[in-house]
């Protein structure tokens, strides 16, 4: 089942994952869940999503235990209001924030100039992104959710989507961006199954090739050119 974003997230892999090897076994691991692109794109899958961000991990166990009618009472956003506004709990807020500034690594408060612009309402919190949350939330309810770093994720045999904050200057946009490559290297090598490693150009972790070249979210970077590569 191949399900629409969650939410926005800064590096997020959904558009990209068509791209990636398909699965070949059924439990996918993502050890820096993120906003798990690869993931919901293979949703009926056994999933376990890692993420050592409380924020995230929160958002992600809020997701897969409310139901459809839960969504659809998070309110909207009227002209001036801010997501601290909203009468709703924190995962509810934060699912919002990270709808009306796309492509941040932590929810936001207010919305970006482009969502005050109107030109694409449907890209943001709205009524139709709220009810598309709303329709998918029944399949992701198999789904688990652990709190931690990408060390407490099951040692079991699957497929393992590896994509932690990159090396370098880019990798630092993230709250928790201090990644010890030089341990998460052997480690990676030693997960037992299908393993993808996502990384830029340049990292040297592990040896990773040239894979693809995705344009960066236009209102958040302008619309540059990131240079992935892979492993193996």
């Amino acid at each position: 089942m191949n399900l629409k974003p969650f939410f926005c997230f800064y590096g997020g892999k959904w558009r990209a994952a068509p791209h990636y090897p398909t699965p070949e076994h059924g439990t996918i691991v993502e050890p820096f869940a993120g906003a798990a692109g690869y993931a919901t794109r293979y949703a009926t899958a056994r999933v376990v999503l890692v993420d050592i961000d409380p924020t995230i991990a929160s958002l992600w166990r809020f997701l897969v235990g409310r139901s459809s009618s839960d969504i659809r009472r998070i309110p909207l956003l009227r002209d001036g209001e801010t997501v601290d506004d909203l009468q709703a709990s924190a995962d509810a807020r934060a699912l919002v924030g990270f709808w009306v500034n796309k492509g941040s690594a932590t929810p936001k408060r207010s919305q970006s100039a482009w969502m005050r612009s109107g030109i694409r309402p449907r890209s943001f919190w709205g009524e139709e992104i709220r009810e598309r949350i709303a329709s998918q939330v029944g399949s992701i309810r198999h789904w688990r959710v652990v709190e931690g770093d990408y060390r407490t994720a099951p040692d079991v045999e699957a497929t393992w989507f590896v994509d932690p904050p990159y090396q370098g200057p880019v990798g630092r946009r993230y709250r928790y961006s201090a990644v010890d490559f030089a341990a998460l290297g052997p480690w990676v090598r030693g997960r037992s199954g299908q393993v993808i490693a996502c990384e830029n150009e340049g990292a040297d972790w592990l040896p990773f090739r040239p894979f693809m070249a995705t344009k960066a979210n236009e209102s958040k970077h302008g619309g540059g050119v990131s240079r992935e590569a892979i492993w193996p």
